[in-house]
């Protein structure tokens, strides 16, 4: 087994890099009211950020109608991307952790199911496009987390090895992407977790409570 080198550090971006609950949440509303449902509480639909703004449609509505739910879809979609980052900001503490794996000399990046239409203009509105060494979207490549190949496609783009890599998510998609590339796998227990979620069976490789304790987790793995 070879020895584990860290290169590069590898976000999820929704509830892991940045809190985008704000603005998904708020757009997801405005979608409810004008299509006659009621506006639905921030603790309600958070869990399902994580699994895309269908998933958050479809746990807030009362509705098996597929075609309603297209419509509002898209109406979501085309608002969310007017309104990319009115309110999205950094979890606390990100800024400090992105500086110190940069002070490291470790390069980082970001692999998230969100589509490019919307992970990129948020990216350049928190002005990460020009420090991230990758960027990849749900539809950079054929498939999405929990497949690897988009963890794959990082690392081709960051010209690193997988398996000189930790990747860190807040859901079990992430986890199982991350660990099918033959990465190391941080869960972030600060994201957007549903109850039930059972983070301590994912399979991750360590348990990330805070942003501060990923750089400590890093500065450890550095020291080995």
């Amino acid at each position: 087994m070879t020895e584990f080198v860290l290169d590069c550090v590898l976000f999820d971006l929704d509830g892991t890099l940045v809190d985008t609950a704000p603005d998904l949440i708020a757009c997801l509303n405005k979608t409810l009211l004008v299509h006659g449902f009621e506006a639905v509480s921030e603790a309600a639909v958070k869990p399902f950020i994580s699994y895309g703004a269908l998933a958050m449609i479809s746990n807030s509505i009362d509705s098996d109608d597929e075609q309603l739910k297209a419509r509002m879809l898209e109406f979501m979609l085309d608002s969310y991307q007017n309104n990319i980052a009115e309110f999205s900001g950094f979890f606390a503490g990100i800024e400090q952790v992105l500086s110190g794996i940069e002070n490291l000399g470790l390069k980082w990046g970001v692999v998230t199911n969100k589509r490019e239409r919307f992970t990129l203009p948020l990216m350049a509105a928190l002005g990460l496009d020009q420090r991230a060494a990758c960027i990849i979207s749900g539809d950079t490549t054929a498939f999405s987390k929990p497949h690897p190949e988009p963890m794959f496609e990082a690392c081709r783009q960051a010209a690193v090895e997988p398996e000189n890599c930790v990747y860190i998510g807040d859901a079990k998609h992430d986890i199982t992407a991350g660990n099918q590339a033959n990465m190391k796998t941080l869960a972030a227990l600060y994201g957007y977790l549903k109850q039930g979620d059972q983070p301590e069976t994912w399979g991750a490789d360590g348990l990330i409570r805070q942003p501060q304790h990923l750089l400590q987790w890093i500065e450890s793995s550095l020291c080995h």
